[in-house]
């Protein structure tokens, strides 16, 4: 078992704090009683307010998924900071905060998920048809964190977005910035948001630097390196299975 977080105690108030610095699970929770039981136990011990600290590159979905239910299910406030990079699989994580902030320097990024998958045409289409609903049980989390459309979303997904604070928290996606003074802007209606396909003649140049998109190999394969130095074939019928896991 290899174990991704870390508790600490805050020495001005006392209180817990959560800290998941590096990839979330680089092994993948499906058919793992042990871990999964163990955050859960160590997570049921912290009463009241909780702080996660996220810098993490992303990791397996459905370790994601647990941890992102089981953190919306704490009794009391979550806030969720992220110090560094919430990525792929992490910004599923970050979507847990009741509140969720992140450093000015910090970065988020979504994309479609991934997965690797061996088998004949038919065993290759279960496995795009699991990688299409795997893409929408994570745009629930999006889009309730935010309220963008689905479509945008989507979209975003697509494109391999990554976010840096500003944009982050326009879109929604984050509540606010650490050490920003005065309180956090709200977040904008979805009428009133630019679509990105149609720039704006008004739009500072600036801004449109505020999110950047990758090609799907390059950003992939920096990813996976990250969170694996090792990927190894998984039958179609056991990514069917681990697709269940997400569905509540």
């Amino acid at each position: 078992m290899n174990k991704f977080w870390n508790w600490v105690r805050n020495e001005d108030t006392g209180a817990s704090e959560l800290i998941f610095n590096g990839p979330i699970s680089e092994d993948t929770w499906f058919g793992d009683e042990i871990t999964p039981a163990m955050f859960r136990n160590e997570l049921a011990k912290v009463s009241g307010d909780l702080t996660v600290w996220l810098n993490s590159p992303g990791g397996d979905v459905f370790a994601a998924s647990q941890i992102y239910t089981m953190l919306r299910n704490h009794k009391g406030k979550v806030t969720v900071k992220i110090d560094g990079i919430a990525a792929s699989a992490a910004s599923v994580v970050a979507m847990a905060g009741d509140e969720t902030l992140i450093a000015p320097t910090g970065m988020l990024m979504i994309h479609n998920p991934s997965t690797v998958a061996f088998g004949n045409k038919e065993a290759m289409q279960k496995a795009i048809e699991l990688l299409d609903e795997v893409k929408e049980s994570i745009i629930n989390a999006y889009e309730e964190k935010s309220g963008l459309s689905r479509s945008k979303i989507a979209r975003m997904m697509d494109e391999e977005t990554w976010l840096n604070a500003k944009k982050a928290q326009s879109l929604g996606l984050v509540d606010g910035i650490l050490f920003a003074s005065g309180q956090p802007q709200p977040k904008q209606d979805e009428d009133d948001k630019p679509d990105e396909d149609t720039p704006e003649e008004d739009e500072p140049k600036e801004d449109n630097l505020t999110a950047m998109s990758y090609s799907r190999a390059a950003t992939m394969q920096s990813l996976m390196k990250k969170v694996s130095a090792e990927h190894k074939g998984t039958p179609v019928d056991q990514l069917m299975s681990r697709l269940n896991l997400l569905k509540y």
